[in-house]
């Protein structure tokens, strides 16, 4: 895992260079930045619960790879969703009174008590069942961006929609006017 993520901060740099010329293909680092740091936090998790929480057999390794696709899964169709049913421009232009809070919040809830039952199962510590949770809940971010890899392609697909919305779009900060 050291060296996706050794990429991923190598990958980082011409972002910190120049954050506004690269400003499309962010979108795909952020995506993909957070696949792997849910990965990792996923690795973590069953670190925990197999060295810390002396759990053995393969169910709970299971269990938390199953856990962990349906969350990604599950995180990224109701992004589509959202984004095809006008949820993300009626809220930006506050035109709705829907809250989206519940719906994402639930979203990930499954992730977290499977791990919090997990942890309880097989053992009683509170300390790493604390910490169980911080992580699955820290999970739950970076698999929402993980939604940036659609909106990248999305980008790449209709350019020419984007640049009439946000004219400075990918432009260096020295040629942007409102900056």
């Amino acid at each position: 895992m050291i060296v996706p993520v050794a990429c991923l901060h190598l990958w980082a740099i011409m972002y910190v260079i120049a954050p506004y010329k690269y400003e499309r293909s962010y979108y795909l680092f952020f995506g993909i930045y957070g696949l792997i740091n849910t990965y990792v936090y996923f690795l973590v998790i069953q670190k925990l619960l197999y060295s810390h929480l002396f759990i053995q057999g393969s169910m709970a390794f299971i269990t938390g790879i199953i856990f962990f696709i349906s969350l990604i899964i599950f995180i990224n169709w109701l992004n589509i969703r959202f984004l095809y049913s006008g949820t993300y421009a009626n809220l930006q232009e506050k035109k709705t009174n829907k809250n989206v809070a519940p719906i994402t919040a639930a979203a990930g809830l499954g992730y977290v008590i499977a791990h919090l039952v997990l942890t309880f199962i097989y053992s009683v510590s509170i300390k790493m069942a604390i910490l169980i949770i911080v992580l699955s809940v820290l999970s739950i971010a970076t698999a929402y961006f993980s939604t940036f890899i659609h909106r990248y392609f999305f980008i790449l697909k209709n350019e020419e929609i984007v640049k009439k919305l946000r004219p400075e779009f990918g432009l260096p900060k020295k040629c942007r006017k409102n900056i």
